[in-house]
């Protein structure tokens, strides 16, 4: 599998920590200090999951070697829907008029960006489908309650988009050399670390604690695992894009690799945990940095819990 174009969108409100100094007394400094995190993106009133979706994939479509109408399968990636009918992946067939193309959105936390490639994998391997859009959005904001001291002041708004295709189109081109997921739901607080439950408090993170300690541990594991698998050590990567949810779990993880400075990647500082999105954005908003043969991977780890990695070579 081959990626074409990369793209994001982010909304212009941006919200700074001094805003919850205002509303409940946490402190830029105790913020940055425990996330990482000095502002973060907002959607305005007029905007929701499938319009930030919508506009990361017009953005992608500008640096497309081939018609948008092309493509035969969509996937959406979101734990946060303006729709659970007409999904994220429906809005952006709709609005561009690709037909003929499957559409579907799935949904595993901050995995769920890693999940979607998996799915067009999955279509590749059986001929289903030949091009790829996967495109991931998160409109926290719509599900989080400021006022939340535990986790209110983590969340950013943002979108992300990828054209994906099953053979290599033009130089330009990343290959996908490998992806993989996995569920952790049975390890530590699982399903109660992190949730969304629309009639029940809305977006919260009960047990940070637990959640760090996991996914410290298991964004590096799916690193060396996939590194391992396709015959790479740590000493091969390039650069490294982890899910953005905080600094430390990323200093973390990137201290457990051994990773040199420069090969990390990261925007949690202005964005805020964009969720499935994060890892998709930094890729983005770095595309002209990758050179010729340069290893890069992604590693994520999500509320429920599950982790994945992909590992891709310019």
């Amino acid at each position: 599998m081959y990626i074409n174009t990369a793209s994001h969108y982010l909304p212009e409100l941006i919200i700074p920590n001094q805003y919850y100094t205002t509303l409940n007394g946490l402190t830029d400094e105790w913020i940055y200090r425990r996330s990482g995190i000095r502002n973060r993106t907002k959607a305005s009133a007029s905007e929701n999951t499938n319009t930030m979706g919508i506009e990361a994939v017009r953005a992608a479509i500008q640096g497309l070697p081939y018609p948008v109408r092309e493509v035969d399968l969509i996937v959406g990636a979101t734990y946060t829907p303006y729709d659970t009918v007409g999904t994220l992946a429906h809005a952006v067939q709709s609005h561009f008029d690709i037909r003929g193309a499957r559409a579907v959105s799935v949904s595993s936390a901050c995995s769920s960006f890693i999940n979607a490639v998996e799915i067009v994998e999955g279509y590749f391997a059986t001929n289903k489908a030949t091009k790829a859009i996967v495109v991931a959005s998160e409109h926290n904001s719509a599900y989080s309650d400021d006022k939340d001291e535990q986790s209110g002041h983590l969340w950013g708004d943002a979108a992300g988009a990828v054209f994906i295709s099953k053979e290599r189109l033009s130089a330009g081109d990343i290959e996908i050399l490998d992806v993989n997921t996995s569920g952790l739901a049975h390890i530590g607080k699982g399903v109660e670390g992190v949730y969304l439950r629309p009639n029940g408090g809305g977006l919260r993170m009960p047990y940070g604690r637990d959640v760090f300690v996991y996914a410290s541990k298991y964004m590096a594991s799916e690193v060396v695992d996939i590194l391992k698998k396709n015959g790479f050590t740590a000493d091969d990567v390039d650069y490294l894009i982890p899910h953005q949810a905080n600094s430390r779990i990323i200093d973390n993880v990137a201290e457990s690799l051994g990773l040199r400075n420069g090969q990390l990647i990261t925007n949690i500082e202005e964005t805020g945990n964009t969720g499935c999105a994060s890892t998709l954005i930094a890729f983005s908003q770095n595309w002209n940095r990758f050179q010729k043969d340069q290893l890069i991977v992604f590693t994520v780890f999500g509320g429920g819990y599950s982790s994945g990695a992909m590992l891709m070579r310019k």
